[in-house]
């Protein structure tokens, strides 16, 4: 370890302030540009030990756990708390601005819808029983050490006001010292938790466990490394208007506000379309909104949200045919001939991107497509293959949904 001063260039992809130094970039986290800051450097990683001169853009964290000062954040579930509202907004934009230009793209990039603190439905908590406690909240940066929380400025209020319940469930769970995970949903109904990565229960552990969730007001259900445990009430959500029962431990977007302006963006560019394929369905976070319009193909690998998707769809009176379809788009994509009956495509693959299913749908002859990304990287080669084949870019609109996070969300429109 060495101790040294460098000035901070720029924000890297992660969130964390870039240096140069003779041996290359070293990359300080709750660090801003224009700030001189003396470190303690291993390698290529810096941590702060003092700033000579704030940035200002700096502002003070809304939430105590990440850290007394916004230097050096304990929480490991945000990282730019520290940065102010405007600047945070725009480093988001440039990464897809970035990421685009990375691929030879340079279309209009709109500007980001933003995200506001109260609005996640969906938390994933780090768990671990001690031998004075229970540990519920967040693992820190680089490290398998668990931050207790007493507050989450990110999460919904239901989440928040129900921590306890969340502990006294973990406690209840736990079995041994080794750490677990618990993905946190809130429906309409009530929390859906899922629990995983614990050991087997005993027949008197399931039974305790079963009896302190019903003890307790505002869970719908818990499930345990995929299985139901115990299910008060069904877990419902709302996908503007359809009801939707989701998987045990599903995929869902992590907030409503990011989820309806990206479906707001999706169904303007469909338009009037009559046959719209929807790919990497989910439980039909899309497709049973586009059903209003026309009819739809969903296609989706895991069978579990494909089944709710299609529960839900037969049960809703005013929605066009919806078929679906499971299938793994990685290993067998729709063939460019398959794309034939249909007026729009709609993908929302995950992380890794749609490349295999792009170079088939660039050579078809749909009109229209929206793309839907959490990983604007992914996304610009996506788009690359499309534009290559004949597609133009209409819209690019960057979606905050993870609040104080490097992660982005975008949707692009394109037009043949």
């Amino acid at each position: 370890m060495s101790t040294e001063t460098v000035t901070i260039e720029k924000l890297g992809a992660q969130g964390d302030g870039i240096a140069s130094n003779a041996g290359g970039p070293v990359y300080v986290p709750f660090s801003l540009p224009g700030e001189m800051v003396a470190i303690a450097r291993v390698k290529s990683h810096g941590t702060i030990m003092s700033i000579a001169a704030p940035s200002p853009d700096r502002q003070e964290p809304p939430c105590r756990h990440f850290g007394p000062d916004g230097v050096n954040g304990t929480c490991g579930g945000c990282t730019l708390q520290h940065l102010a509202d405007g600047p945070y907004r725009a480093f988001k934009r440039q990464l897809v601005v970035d990421a685009l230009k990375s691929k030879g793209l340079t279309p209009d990039v709109g500007e980001i819808v933003p995200a506001h603190p109260g609005e996640r439905r969906r938390v994933v908590f780090a768990a671990r029983r001690t031998e004075k406690d229970m540990l519920i909240g967040f693992n820190q940066a680089e490290s398998h050490h668990i931050v207790a929380i007493e507050e989450c400025p990110i999460s919904s209020p239901g989440i928040v006001a129900r921590l306890p319940a969340i502990k006294a469930i973990a406690a209840s769970l736990a079995t041994s010292a080794e750490p677990f995970r618990i993905a946190v949903l809130e429906t309409l109904s009530g929390l859906d938790l899922a629990v995983d990565e614990i050991k087997k229960l005993s027949d008197p552990q399931r039974r305790k466990a079963i009896e302190t969730v019903l003890g307790l007001r505002g869970i719908a259900r818990v499930t345990l490394n995929g299985e139901i445990l115990v299910e008060p009430a069904k877990p419902i959500i709302d996908f503007d208007g359809v009801e939707v029962s989701p998987p045990a431990g599903g995929f869902a977007q992590a907030t409503k506000p990011a989820e309806e302006a990206m479906a707001e963006l999706v169904l303007a560019h469909v338009g009037k379309a009559k046959r719209i394929a929807d790919l990497f369905a989910g439980a039909g976070t899309f497709s049973l909104r586009l059903a209003r319009i026309g009819r739809v193909h969903a296609v989706e690998a895991e069978a579990t949200a494909l089944a709710a998707l299609d529960q839900a769809a037969r049960k809703t009176q005013g929605l066009k045919p919806v078929s679906v379809e499971k299938r793994d788009l990685f290993r067998r994509p729709l063939m460019t001939q398959e794309f034939k009956p249909y007026d729009a495509v709609v993908f929302d693959p995950p992380r890794a991107g749609a490349e295999f299913q792009c170079r088939e749908l660039a050579r078809s002859a749909v009109k229209k497509i929206a793309a839907v990304s959490c990983n604007p990287l992914t996304l610009a080669r996506d788009l690359a293959i499309l534009v290559e084949g004949g597609y133009r870019i209409t819209g690019v609109t960057p979606i905050d949904q993870f609040l104080w996070t490097s992660h982005v969300e975008v949707v692009a429109t394109l037009a043949k």
